[in-house]
């Protein structure tokens, strides 16, 4: 009791300590909670679409389980009962998991059926069935004629009813008496079966028929008493195949649940086996659960690599919190020590507020971490949370286990150093106090400079692509991400950050050195200051260039990730929505009477002649081509094929849709491409009216010399101009003012080169050159051919009622693309939102750690110092003079910490982002990938960065009003 007395007191009267490590605590809890909260619901979210597309038809969580007789064995009745006992009774409660469906199925073997009469039913048809007993069918089906069959046996008869369809297919009519044929049992007389119903489902999508509609036209469905009772126990006739259906449903599965129900599934085989020979499990979700840990394995360590510089920056905070503490206390530790306080009692104290302090993280933890998991799963960008249905979060021991953890591992750091301290003495004490200056272990050790050695490795295997191959869990079409460009790259701040702590000394002192002769006494003051106690300002320092420098990394690593992936989509659709409608057409077999052979690949056909380079057709005088070389050498083919005339939609209706701003028209069509007399291969035309695609068209501003109009202002010089990609003009040495021949819709037409672009909307020049062009030219000069519509759409606008107005219209639809919802998939992935969530969170955090951080070092700081500021306010230093050396003290720590941090973070987001890209989208990645730091976030750091400056400052002010320059001295006297 006096122990506890002891702690509280403690406690208060260092509550400010006591209460910033709490809240580190809580925020280490909440982080390392939160990721496999997140992971859980990510997990819950994909598992049943997942199972649905990979259980071959069947639906998600399915298991079916079978018996099949081998050759002459017989199933034992009791082991039958048994294993069926076991499958309906124990097999859910050991699977854990509620059913949607549970359908038991019997049946003999299948036989080819004979009518009793045949004068009343036709013998020659050949009809198999099979004798099938399925429980609770009367639930699942709708009579359409007759009634159910009987639980007894009528006059020798077996009673069964058939499906609707079996009855026309089998030419089957209710009454109908049946031998069915049997192998094995009492006796060699075949059953007589008497259809005395027939039936239809009651559901289209009814789970009970899991096997399959064309299965059950097959089979004469008995009573299931009678079949148990009759057929395999008086008849003895042999079971030949049994099967169990359960579908699961697994939507609240926990990835802490996989591995158990992995081992459930496993035994589930070597089970039935010694219950009944020859059961087995058919059909079970077992694969996809190893798939499905490994997903979510994998979704872990890479939201916890994100996580991990967070984590360990929090750690420290807790740390160097506890030292400061541990710090203030060191002698009355030592004091406690010697007048007889046991280290054991010491340690105790320690240990219990570590305990207590432990005990609320765990408690407030987790809460705080569920929300920030439904954080993570309503992220859609960096620090954007929008208003969705987020992902289904939940507690789990999983995630209490990893708070557990982040609190043993957080109060191990925190209690060490009190155990070092319990066991020293006041002398020991006043020795160590001596060895003040003494170089920290990682300055003796050259830590900094090997984990520069190690970001540096990191590095050169990043830029030789030799790590950057793994898969992640982002999708194929998104920039990939892989955890060690954030595990890297924060290692590199910390290395950066201590090499330089290595070197501030030297700077000092090569400061006060230069300025000792010239500067005022307070400047001389602090830089003698810093020079000689530099040691104790690199906790602090340390903290701000970590904070900083990781969240100017990670606000520009979710950036560039965000914008890339978002340019890498609109730049493929080019647009926001895409439009291609049905074209009528109508065959053109009518040949050209003014057509002349000429030499080329083109045949001389009986139907008419053709001619053109490249085996193109002369254009009719309607405009329209046909194709060249359907008859063979010497003209001895059947004549060219119909050619196709294409009657163009009103183009006027699509500007006037619901939800659109600007309409334009595309012609995409592939050409081959003649320059100088010579072939250079094949191209994509698109043929655009400039005006209109200036309005719909999405361009990146930095890919042009100059703006995009001007290019499309280019067209308007010429109706016959073409931009052509810089790529292509530079390899063929084409030039603006050049003449280049291509072929479109089977016409050949001259163009002028006016520009060359490198990039052009939905174009990817490094696979198939491309060319700009006048769709009105093309349109007279050749055939006029189908063109897609680009729509630039209002905000929000729906593309339901664009495809509602279009129909109404009697104008069909061909295909629809909207970049808008790729754009929405896209963020909606668990890979995606989780890489944005943490970031985000660990942006926020970082902000409020430092924040904290700076302000809690300069109050303890400043409070430890009471005794030199009265000694010098004594000496005659005024107010104003201590608290501009103050101020500068902290220009000289705090602000070039700061300025370190935000510096280090950005050239560590310029070394190490541009890796974001694969070895595979290196090539194709267009537009070309960019590294971005946004201007809000560098605001809200300066923000920050800001506000701490004054909260020191006015710390400072208050400290040095509230000074007593007598008080300080006596008590500088008493100690």
């Amino acid at each position: 009791m006096p122990l506890l007395r002891f702690l509280r007191r403690k406690m208060w009267n260092t509550r400010w300590l006591t209460a910033s490590t709490l809240l580190g605590l809580i925020m280490a809890v909440a982080f390392t909670t939160s990721i496999p909260m997140y992971a859980d619901g990510s997990l819950k979210r994909v598992v049943a679409g997942s199972l649905q597309e990979k259980s071959g038809g069947f639906p998600a969580g399915s298991v079916l389980l079978r018996y099949q007789a081998a050759g002459s064995d017989k199933a034992d009745l009791e082991a039958l009962a048994d294993v069926d006992g076991y499958i309906h009774e124990d097999l859910p409660a050991s699977i854990g998991f509620p059913f949607s469906i549970y359908v038991r199925t019997y049946s003999i073997r299948g036989s080819q059926i004979s009518p009793e009469d045949p004068s009343k039913v036709d013998p020659s048809k050949r009809r198999q069935m099979t004798i099938v007993a399925q429980p609770d069918l009367n639930e699942h089906i709708e009579l359409a004629n007759g009634q159910l069959p009987s639980d007894k046996l009528q006059n020798g008869i077996v009673e069964a009813i058939i499906h609707e369809e079996a009855m026309y297919r089998g030419d089957i009519h209710v009454g109908d008496v049946f031998n069915y044929p049997i192998t094995g049992g009492l006796g060699i007389a075949p059953l007589r079966v008497k259809v005395v119903g027939t039936f239809k489902e009651k559901q289209d999508a009814d789970l009970y028929w899991y096997q399959g509609m064309e299965s059950v036209l097959g089979q004469f469905y008995v009573n299931d008493a009678l079949f148990n009772d009759y057929i395999l126990k008086q008849k003895k006739i042999p079971l030949n195949l049994a099967n169990w259906y359960y579908a699961f449903d697994l939507k609240d599965i926990q990835t802490s649940q996989i591995s158990s129900l992995e081992n459930k599934l496993e035994r589930l085989d070597i089970v039935l086996f010694q219950k009944l020979k020859n059961t087995k499990v058919d059909v079970s979700f077992l694969p996809m659960l190893g798939e499905f840990k490994t997903q979510s394995i994998q979704l872990q360590i890479l939201l916890f690599t994100l996580a991990a510089p967070m984590i360990a920056m929090v750690f420290y905070y807790i740390v160097m919190n506890a030292r400061q503490s541990l710090e203030r206390q060191r002698s009355v530790i030592a004091v406690l020590r010697s007048r007889g306080g046991s280290t054991r009692q010491i340690i105790w104290i320690y240990l219990l507020e570590g305990i207590i302090l432990g005990g609320i993280a765990l408690l407030v933890g987790p809460l705080l971490g569920w929300f920030m998991a439904k954080s993570i799963g309503s992220s859609s960008g960096f620090l954007t949370f929008v208003d969705r249905k987020a992902v289904p979060v939940g507690m789990s021991a999983e995630s209490l286990l990893y708070g557990v953890a982040a609190v043993v591992i957080a109060l191990l750091a925190s209690i060490i150093p009190a155990i070092v301290y319990a066991r020293a003495s006041i002398v020991d004490y006043k020795k160590q106090l001596a060895r003040s200056d003494r170089t920290p272990v990682w300055q003796r050790w050259y830590l900094d400079i090997a984990l520069l050695g190690v970001v540096g490795y990191g590095y050169y295997l990043f830029d030789q692509r030799q790590v950057l191959s793994v898969k992640t869990g982002l999708t194929s079409d998104q920039l990939q991400v892989h955890p060690l460009l954030f595990f890297v790259p924060a290692l590199s701040i910390i290395a950066l950050g201590l090499f330089f702590l290595r070197i501030f000394p030297w700077l000092l002192k090569f400061g006060n050195w230069l300025s000792r002769r010239f500067v005022p006494v307070p400047v001389y003051l602090t830089l003698t200051q810093l020079s000689r106690s530099s040691k104790a300002y690199y906790p602090l320092m340390l903290l701000l260039i970590l904070t900083l420098g990781l969240g100017v990394y990670n606000s520009s690593a979710a950036r560039t990730i965000d914008l890339n992936s978002t340019e890498r989509t609109l730049y493929q659709y080019g647009t926001d929505v895409i439009i291609q409608t049905v074209w009528e057409g109508f065959s053109d077999d009518l040949p050209d009477p003014n057509a002349s052979p000429q030499d080329g690949s083109g045949g001389n056909g009986s139907g008419g002649n053709s001619s053109g380079a490249g085996g193109a057709g002369a254009g009719s005088g309607a405009g329209s081509g046909a194709p060249g070389g359907a008859g063979g050498p010497g003209g001895q083919g059947e004549g060219p094929p119909p050619k196709l005339r294409y009657v163009e939609p009103p183009f006027q209706v699509f500007r006037e849709l619901p939800g659109v701003t600007q309409a334009a028209r595309v012609l995409k069509t592939k050409g081959n491409v003649v320059a100088g007399g010579k072939t250079l291969g094949q191209g994509m035309v698109l043929g655009i009216d400039n005006v209109d695609f200036a309005k719909v068209g999405w361009f990146r501003r930095d890919l042009f010399k100059a703006h995009p109009n001007q290019y499309l202002n280019l067209l308007g010089t010429y109706e016959q101009a073409v931009i052509v990609p810089t790529s292509f003009a530079q390899k063929y040495q084409i030039k603006e003012g050049d003449l280049i021949n291509i072929t479109v819709a089977q016409q050949q037409l001259e163009f002028v080169v006016v520009a060359t672009v490198p990039y052009w909307p939905s174009q990817y020049p490094d696979q198939t050159p491309f060319f700009i062009t006048n769709l009105e030219y093309i349109y007279d000069q050749a055939s006029i051919v189908p063109y897609e519509v680009w729509l630039k759409m209002d905000e929000g606008a729906k593309v339901t009622p664009i495809v509602e107005a279009l129909a109404a219209k009697n104008m069909q639809i061909a295909s629809v693309q909207d970049v808008r919802n790729e754009l929405i998939t896209q963020k909606k992935h668990p890979s995606r939102g989780g890489v944005f969530g943490i970031l985000s969170l660990g942006f926020l955090v970082s902000v409020i750690v430092s924040l904290i951080g700076y302000v809690l070092y300069w109050f303890f700081n400043l409070s430890s110092r009471v005794v030199q500021f009265g000694v010098l306010r004594a000496m005659g230093l005024s107010r104003r003079q201590l608290t501009g050396m103050l101020l500068l003290e902290q220009i000289s720590t705090a602000g070039l910490s700061i300025a370190l941090g935000i510096g280090i973070g950005k050239l560590t987001s310029y070394l190490f982002l541009p890796f974001l890209q694969t070895t595979e989208n290196v090539k194709t990645q267009v537009p070309p990938f960019r590294v971005v730091f946004n201007a809000r976030d560098t605001d809200q750091l300066y923000i920050v960065v800001g506000f701490m400056m004054l909260t020191g400052a006015a710390l400072l002010f208050l400290h040095i009003r509230r000074l007593r320059v007598h008080q300080a001295v006596k008590l500088g006297e008493e100690k």
